[in-house]
């Protein structure tokens, strides 16, 4: 019986303490209380000298009346709840205005992302060439009278020609950020040329004769140093993230080289003497025919730009690939000034006839150069291997 007693007592005493503690100290939902008490417990024993009861109330907080509910005011000194925006990044080109909370994966961030040091290899299509040779000695003059073409062989201009031109560039460059890159370029444009016919003097100089031409083949190796920059943070999205839209300028030197050429024209001839004024004297120059005329090429650097537009895709393991237009200038194209003349000379028979020379007359003409512009716009595609 004795026993019993003490069991509902302690029994009683142990659900007034709970009653008490509970109206002394307020439940916060996310106070972690127990984990606290023996801090608490330390600090009550050191301060008061007894044993911890249950009733102290943790700093930070104030003890309301009791009530219904269970209010928890926060002391101003406790800090203030973490403002950091945790999760996936904001879509590339979003505006946080236009586009609200928009998310993309931070593997498709990466994927797009232009990073580290990369070697690239390109190879495009010449769609339009722009320029074209003019001869230099247009308006010279001597003993007062204009000589513009009375060299055979020389003419006014002539545009360039080409089957197929595929020019090939290597570069090496790397990311400065997520947004501009540069690099150093080397290219090769070649198979371009003078056109197969041009208008060429008669022995008047009236440029209006159709002569034939071989060779002057044009080549021209250009390296430049570019920079490049993505446009996304403008356009936004492409394609749903896949293509890149950017923009590139460069600026270089270009060793432009046309090789040696030959201007023909078998129908060239000038009477020089009439033959009925060469009766009875054999020998006598009478005309001229057949031409050739042989112009020395030359090289010489010039400075180069280019413009370019394009859009990157992302083919994986670390390889872009650029789709481009650019437009090349790449200065002049200039030969040496020397052009070879050969002919054909006849000869007064001494009876009103005459015959061909055994030997063709050759004379040497010095700076008179031909010269001409060279651009293009080439369409192609980069393969870009990053590290």
């Amino acid at each position: 019986m004795r026993k019993v007693s003490i069991s509902a007592t302690l029994m009683v005493f142990c659900a007034f303490a709970s009653g008490v503690a509970g109206a002394a100290y307020p439940v916060y939902q996310n106070y972690q209380g127990a984990q606290n008490v023996p801090m608490y417990q330390q600090q009550y024993q050191q301060q008061m000298g007894g044993q911890y009861n249950g009733n102290y109330v943790a700093p930070g907080y104030v003890q309301l009346p009791a009530t219904n509910s269970t209010v928890l005011t926060v002391n101003s000194a406790v800090a203030a709840a973490p403002t950091r925006v945790t999760g996936a990044l904001p879509q590339v080109g979003s505006s946080a205005a236009a586009a609200g909370r928009r998310y993309y994966q931070p593997a498709d961030y990466d994927r797009l992302s232009d990073t580290g040091l990369y070697i690239g290899l390109s190879a495009s299509y010449t769609a339009s060439i722009m320029g074209s040779m003019k001869a230099d000695y247009i308006g010279e003059t001597s003993n007062g009278n204009i000589i513009d073409y009375t060299v055979p062989g020389a003419f006014a201009a002539a545009s360039y020609e080409n089957d197929t031109m595929i020019p090939l560039q290597v570069s090496l460059g790397a990311s400065v950020n997520n947004d501009l890159r540069i690099d150093f370029s080397y290219t090769r444009y070649s198979g371009l040329s003078y056109p197969n016919k041009i208008y060429t003097a008669d022995y008047t100089g009236v440029a209006n004769v159709l002569a034939s031409v071989e060779g002057g083949a044009i080549t021209a190796n250009t390296t430049m140093i570019n920079l490049y920059y993505n446009l996304d943070s403008y356009t936004g999205y492409l394609a749903g993230g896949s293509l890149r839209p950017y923009v590139g300028v460069g600026v270089g030197v270009s060793l432009n080289t046309i090789a040696d050429y030959v201007v023909y024209d078998s129908t060239f001839y000038t009477i020089i003497e009439d033959l009925n004024s060469t009766v009875g004297e054999a020998g006598l120059l009478t005309g001229v025919s057949d031409i050739y005329a042989y112009h020395n090429g030359g090289t010489n650097e010039q400075l180069a730009f280019m413009l370019e537009g394009g859009i990157t895709s992302d083919l994986g393991g670390g390889i872009k690939l650029d789709f481009f237009a650019r437009y090349a200038n790449l200065g002049r194209v200039k030969t040496s000034g020397s052009i070879v003349l050969s002919q054909t000379e006849w000869l007064s028979d001494g009876y009103g006839s005459e015959v061909q020379a055994d030997y063709d007359s050759v004379f040497h003409y010095t700076n008179w150069y031909e010269s001409g512009r060279l651009a293009m716009v080439d369409i192609g595609a980069r393969l870009r291997l990053q590290f």
